[in-house]
């Protein structure tokens, strides 16, 4: 069922810093590894957890598989990985069969070659990949959650392919073309990667490689992590081609992925599954899209039947406070 798919064992530190282990299927998988729990919050149904390197057409894709039951696919942000589920998926595992991916270009993922346009990092091209990924691990149907750039992703994935998921969830962001839309001076100085890095190359790739501590000091990147979380985290940032790729899907954001959201909206094409949206209390979606009906509102443009509140914590709230954020998408994932 699943081909050439790498297997790791070991403990939550070791994962994030051995090599992969031999190619076995992952069925074969004896034991799983240790996962780490939020020292704030009560026990999770399971904290144990898998990885494994899904190959698809042209690209591997790096996963961290928890618990079992019905499939839930959760895609991380900028400037994170898979890991920033850690302290959620956990709590999720009981119920669910929990897959957290690396994006391509992001962590252990592989880091197909880019275009002129742009389009292998556009969220078409990445949605389209994770549903490959799920194919491979023998889910036809599943519930989605994104963060940041995974939201975008996931919403891409929920448009494009409507037949796949059941439930979407979506965290801290608005559609790509809603965003740029709205954009103004708060809009630039809040969310600087945005028109920071999809600035032509290499202007952005010279700034993002030369300094990537500097993304973890700043109010965008700061979170509540331990110096093992942010060197893992960090490590994307230390090799150029991965750089380069995260640039690529920021262009991408600046012009495939907005006519993609147009054509929708002109073709009259809607989110139809359940949708949640979660935001970080007192954060800029509080605030930003007032006339609009804040951010459900912008939500209501694209989607059939989409609820959802502010969460405490910043815009990493699934890391500041999972427990909270599990017992949402719990009740959400329940209805």
């Amino acid at each position: 069922m699943i081909e050439e798919t790498k297997i790791e064992r070991r403990s939550f530190v070791q994962a994030m810093t051995a090599a992969s282990g031999a190619a076995l299927s992952l069925a074969l998988l004896p034991q799983r590894a240790a996962g780490q729990s939020p020292p704030a919050s009560p026990a999770p149904a399971s904290d144990q957890f898998e990885t494994a390197e899904i190959k698809t057409d042209d690209n591997t894709i790096f996963i961290r598989r928890y618990g079992s039951g019905s499939p839930l696919l959760m895609v991380h942000g900028f400037p994170r990985t898979s890991l920033m589920w850690r302290h959620v998926a956990p709590h999720l595992a009981g119920k669910h069969t929990v897959i957290c991916v690396d994006l391509r270009g992001y962590g252990r993922s592989g880091i197909p070659a880019s275009a002129e346009d742009h389009y292998p990092y556009s969220k078409r091209a990445m949605a389209k990949e994770l549903v490959a990924v799920m194919d491979k691990l023998g889910f036809s149907r599943f519930d989605l959650v994104g963060h940041d750039r995974g939201g975008r992703v996931s919403y891409r994935l929920a448009l494009d392919h409507p037949e796949r998921v059941r439930r979407l969830a979506v965290f801290d962001v608005v559609p790509i073309s809603e965003a740029w839309g709205h954009a103004d001076a708060k809009f630039a100085m809040t969310y600087w990667p945005w028109s920071l890095l999809s600035q032509k190359a290499p202007l952005p790739e010279k700034y993002l490689g030369g300094a990537p501590d500097a993304v973890f000091d700043n109010p965008f990147g700061q979170g509540s992590f331990s110096p093992e979380v942010r060197a893992e985290y960090t490590e994307t940032y230390r090799d150029p081609a991965r750089v380069h790729a995260i640039c690529e899907e920021y262009r991408a954001a600046a012009a495939l992925d907005i006519e993609h959201d147009k054509a929708d909206q002109k073709e009259g094409r809607r989110i139809k599954c359940p949708m949640l949206h979660l935001w970080a209390s007192g954060g800029p979606l509080d605030t930003f899209y007032g006339p609009d009906g804040g951010a459900l509102g912008l939500w209501r443009k694209w989607a059939d039947d989409v609820h959802g509140q502010a969460v405490k914590g910043g815009h990493f709230f699934p890391e500041e406070n999972p427990t909270d954020t599990a017992e949402l998408l719990t009740k959400f994932l329940s209805a």
